[in-house]
């Protein structure tokens, strides 16, 4: 492969899909050119006239001339023709997702000897990888890039022997006796005697326009993680529920204020909280408040439309930055038409909340479910799937390694 790049990927800074797909080329050391269209004008006009008037980023030119426009990796792999399928069909572990949950896992068990593959639909790292910098992570004293946490983390399995498989989507999960099969987009099949489910979680968005183009430019969705960058200045929380009330608690610790943006007309945390935060002397809570468009300049959110919704008036209010807590949505859709049970909001139930009232469950044979063991024997979760987790890099971790030792205990049993 030539050292000097011949991939020219238009985009902006702000740009989340741009940053996952440099990344993506980053992590297979594919050279490319960045060409950021704020600041290059003509830059900016190239990918209009390649859009037909349209400012669509990234906008991606290869050396033979063809464009992808807002390509997903896996077409960005098969247009690079990327190795997509693994080397055997059959494996001790098939881990699905490659955040820090699962990468760890792969690790642990890797360095054991048990033979492991790792299936990740985007970028290795999960949203870890497309945090702008971690400061809450144990061992690194000054923080660390999120894409530089990822790439530590993919080397580091790799060291040991995981192999792995970027921009491919599992489609199906089946079970047949001791062994567990797994069917990607492409139609590929593989085995295991052990799955573990480390596919994560996405934050629920408003979907008010102006929002996709300042996330990580000022939008946020993880207090803890970019909170502090906020100290001394105000910023907005939006949503009703425990995460939004907790979260702008958290928030006083380092900001000037907080104005929290409620949607119905009271909030629906618990009771305890709720009081917290309608008395606490630096948060200002808005009832009846829809968010109608964010918008900026610079690439940088400035301004945050706001309508009431009893007396339909206007508004417009400048945070330094928007923190959204609506919810979150587990990525368990690879789940329907299995027996692995979740809970009413599809996150993953492991361990003893499977069997808490008493209830056995045929399938283990008078045993109970491990830890991170699901209702099917030999089937794991660990991570921002699963119930129960914090939602944390240092705790998704922690749970991938401890997911590892019970597969290998499992293994002695089957």
């Amino acid at each position: 492969m030539t050292n000097e790049p011949s991939i020219t990927v238009y985009g902006a800074y702000w740009c989340p899909d741009c940053r996952r797909s440099k990344q993506f080329l980053g992590e297979h050391q594919i050279p490319y050119n960045w060409v950021d269209i704020e600041q290059d004008k003509a830059g900016e006009a190239y990918v209009l006239q390649k859009n037909d008037g349209k400012r669509i980023i990234p906008t991606i030119e290869f050396a033979d001339g063809s464009i992808l426009v807002e390509p997903s990796n896996a077409q960005i792999a098969a247009k690079l023709g990327l190795k997509t399928t693994a080397a055997r069909h059959h494996y001790d572990l098939i881990v699905i997702g490659g955040g820090p949950a699962g990468l760890t896992a792969a690790l642990y068990t890797a360095r054991e000897g048990i033979e492991t593959l790792v299936i990740e639909r985007a970028a290795l790292g999960g949203q870890a990888a497309a945090t702008e910098r971690l400061d809450n992570v144990p061992g690194f004293a000054e923080g660390v890039l999120g894409s530089e946490f990822a790439s530590q983390l993919r080397r580091q399995a790799e060291r040991f022997g995981v192999e792995m498989l970027q921009a491919q989507d599992v489609a199906k999960i089946s079970s047949h006796d001791n062994y567990h099969c797994v069917q990607t987009a492409d139609g590929s099949e593989y085995s295991a005697k052990a799955i573990l489910l480390a596919t994560g979680s996405r934050y629920k968005r408003l979907g008010a326009p102006g929002e996709d183009d300042f996330i990580g430019a000022g939008i946020h969705f993880c207090a803890t993680c970019d909170g502090p960058f906020y100290k001394g200045l105000p910023v907005a929380v939006i949503g009703g529920g425990n995460s939004a009330a907790e979260e702008s608690l958290f928030l006083v610790k380092f900001v000037e204020k907080v104005t929290l943006l409620v949607r119905g007309d009271k909030l629906s945390a618990s009771q305890v909280i709720q009081e917290k935060a309608l008395n606490h002397p630096q948060i200002e809570v808005r009832f009846n408040t829809d968010v109608t468009r964010f918008s900026g300049a610079g690439g940088k959110l400035k301004t945050v439309e706001l309508k009431d919704r009893k007396t339909g008036a206007s508004e417009s209010i400048h945070p330094a930055g928007v923190f959204v807590f609506i919810g979150l949505t587990p990525n368990t859709s690879i789940l329907e038409n299995t027996s692995v049970e979740r809970n009413q909001w599809g996150f993953v139930q492991t361990g003893h909340d499977l069997v808490h009232d008493g209830r056995k469950i045929s399938a283990f044979n008078g045993r109970e479910p491990a830890f991170l063991e699901t209702s099917v024997p030999g089937i794991f979760a660990a991570g921002d799937v699963r119930q129960g987790s914090t939602k944390q890099v240092a705790s998704a971790a922690g749970e991938g390694a401890t997911a590892a030792l019970l597969i290998r205990e499992y293994f002695k049993k089957v």
